[in-house]
């Protein structure tokens, strides 16, 4: 998670930098009265949160609930989408979970900016307040595609009114949780598989695994448009849904190509790079190339890269405008407890 952390005061200064120490992959914005040689200066807020929405998984105030709020109101979207937003009083007394507490990681980022300043996390989503099965935490750290929210709003619905909820899950799993039975049938429940036409109940979460991986291999400058068109045609020839699609994977010299950055941009996808050494090390039977092997080292790429990112191959190696493609797939399991 990149988080941008904006403060305004000498004090929140402080706070923001004893929070950028220990969260990682973070960018302080101090106001220009009060910043450091290690922060981005600022002068004006409106200005900077509009140029800036759009760079980070997170914001963290460090300020009142209101700054923040009139500060991101302008640019918000959906929480499908939307940013993680929380505001921390330039005292460290209080971490507010503000926006996208769920699928944003808004609340998990509260309790972790309170254990660093020795705050009190502040969680008011309703699931969380009664100490509830949250299905949108759960298929955010299960690594699952939610398909319909509004399904999603109403199983949460289900469990704040005590219904029953039911499950019916394709893969291993670890015990569920209150709440939540285990049937084929019934009036609402979730349903986790690779189908999401599978409808057992009559309101039916569906939650697909993002388990697949596309090893991709392309000729130099070829296209974002020709690589994403290739994609989703092995995807449809193959009854496989885009939407578990969780990584692509390619030889170390096409780091930098811009047609495969572009690929992954779209579908907010990681790139995950092997060296030639490391291709031909995949164990497995690969479709063998000698120009391949004679131009970057290894006798197959999109194969043995898909491979390496630690699936197995389910779809070999297609090829279609410059772009050879395989898709490889992961173990599942379900971990119910997992945050």
């Amino acid at each position: 998670m990149t988080a941008a952390i904006i403060s305004f005061t000498e004090d929140g200064r402080v706070v923001s930098e004893k929070i950028a120490s220990e969260i990682g992959c973070a960018v302080r914005f101090c106001f220009h009265k009060h910043s450091d040689e290690n922060a981005e200066k600022f002068t004006d807020l409106p200005s900077l949160t509009a140029e800036i929405f759009d760079r980070y998984d997170a914001f963290v105030f460090v300020s009142s609930v209101g700054i923040a709020v009139r500060a991101v109101a302008p640019h918000i979207r959906s929480k499908t989408t939307d940013p993680a937003v929380v505001a921390v009083d330039d005292s460290g007394k209080f971490a507010v979970s503000v926006l996208s507490g769920h699928l944003g990681g808004a609340n998990a980022l509260a309790k972790e900016i309170a254990e660093i300043v020795g705050a009190v996390p502040v969680i008011t989503t309703a699931t969380d307040t009664h100490g509830l099965f949250s299905p949108d935490v759960f298929a955010k750290a299960n690594g699952l595609a939610i398909c319909d929210m509004k399904a999603a709003k109403a199983v949460a619905a289900a469990l704040l009114n005590g219904e029953k909820v039911g499950l019916r899950c394709k893969y291993p799993h670890s015990g569920v949780p209150a709440g939540i039975t285990e049937c084929d049938s019934g009036n609402i429940g979730i349903c986790v598989s690779e189908n999401a036409d599978e409808k057992p109940f009559d309101t039916t979460l569906n939650l697909l695994p993002k388990n697949l991986v596309a090893g991709i291999g392309c000729k130099k400058e070829t296209s974002s448009d020709s690589i994403t068109e290739h994609i989703l045609c092995v995807f449809s020839d193959n009854n496989l849904d885009i939407r578990r699609l969780s990584a692509v994977a390619t030889i170390d010299i096409k780091s930098e190509e811009p047609g495969l950055i572009g690929f992954c941009r779209r579908f907010e996808l990681p790139l995950k790079t092997f060296t030639a050494d490391e291709l031909m090390s995949a164990q497995g039977s690969f479709t063998h190339s000698d120009f391949v092997e004679k131009t970057t080292g290894a006798d197959n790429v999109c194969e043995r890269a898909a491979v390496c990112a630690g699936g197995s191959v389910i779809v070999p190696k297609t090829a279609q405008n410059g772009v050879t493609a395989a898709v490889a797939e992961l173990p599942v399991y379900i971990d119910f407890e997992k945050e």
